[in-house]
């Protein structure tokens, strides 16, 4: 596939450099701002991209570019992922895929409608560890507790606190923890244990934004919380409790690195220097995804959106 990219930030750099070793993807174009031209042009040369727009489009209107991919903020996914499918090119957009649940159905309904796929790209749901896992849960008897932990303070909280008020703290972004990291645990908790039967959100307000979060997700016999901090930091530690042993998850839920099981025989050696971790991932941390992409090449959100996709694109 040929690929046209719009985004010259971290994610799109990590994008950009994932798909150098899958050999079904050929990026032909790269779209940045005015701003970052100097920066768009330093990334073709990098990666042999002939061609660089500061405008989106003359991206979209590319007729070599077969699919876009949006490495972008928040708030601008739904208007420029609308865009590129009007345009007939397949789409591959960031998490989260868009601000509201009404954008994110429109987006849905309008690919199907032109048969085009358009992908919301969350790691955790293609790791060989989150399918591991899934199958390490039928070992462990029933299930008490879950905890699910992404906690890092954000470099643009201490601006925040100050009143300068950028997209990752606007409301009117997009922003907020809920949106940018619990997103990666509520999909690990769903890719778990499937849609809840309850969802309550308690978050912690400044400015009209959440900095901080606890959602609890409600499943017969068990809660599952999933925990997200762009305020604070704890350690990236997530947890799958039940009554004949603990699944560990050492690191967040978004990279699920590693993982070990413990029987509750074992609890008084629970500590990570004592287990195995152990690890079935393969490739950089978008690879699996991009390779799941070429095989199937299908919409991978739902029309009948759950009620935790309501509760999160609010």
């Amino acid at each position: 596939m040929k690929v046209g990219v719009i985004g010259t930030g971290n994610i799109a750099g990590m994008f950009i450099n994932t798909i150098q070793d899958i050999d079904d993807y050929q990026l032909v174009a790269l779209a940045s701002t005015l701003r970052s031209k100097e920066k768009g042009k330093k990334i073709c040369e990098k990666f042999n991209i002939s061609k660089l727009y500061t405008d989106n489009e003359s991206l979209f209107n590319d007729e070599e570019v077969e699919v876009i991919y949006l490495g972008i903020p928040t708030h601008l996914h739904y208007e420029l992922a609308k865009k590129a499918l009007n345009a007939n090119k397949h789409v591959i957009v960031e998490k989260p895929f868009a601000s509201n649940y009404k954008q994110v159905k429109e987006l849905i309904d309008l690919a199907k409608s032109k048969n085009l796929f358009i992908i919301e790209a969350v790691m955790n749901r293609y790791f060989n560890n989150t399918f591991k896992i899934k199958e390490e849960i039928k070992k462990i008897g029933n299930i008490k507790l879950a905890t699910f932990t992404y906690s890092q303070y954000s470099s643009r909280y201490d601006d925040f606190k100050k009143g300068n008020i950028l997209p990752t703290f606007d409301k009117n972004c997009a922003g907020g923890a809920l949106m940018d990291l619990n997103v990666y645990n509520i999909n690990f908790a769903l890719m778990m244990f499937g849609e809840p039967k309850g969802i309550h959100y308690y978050a912690n307000i400044e400015n009209e934004i959440d900095t901080s979060g606890i959602l609890v997700m409600e499943y017969d016999g068990f809660k599952c919380l999933c925990i997200a901090a762009k305020d604070s930091i704890a350690p990236l530690y997530s947890s799958i409790q039940a009554d004949e042993g603990t699944i560990v998850i050492p690191s967040t839920t978004s990279l699920v690195e590693s993982y070990y099981r413990v029987s509750v025989k074992e609890t008084s050696r629970l500590s990570d220097d004592n287990y195995e971790r152990l690890n079935y991932n393969e490739g950089f941390y978008m690879y699996p995804e991009l390779v799941d992409i070429i095989k199937t090449k299908k919409i991978r959100a739902k029309l009948d959106l759950t009620k935790w996709q309501i509760c999160l694109y609010k």
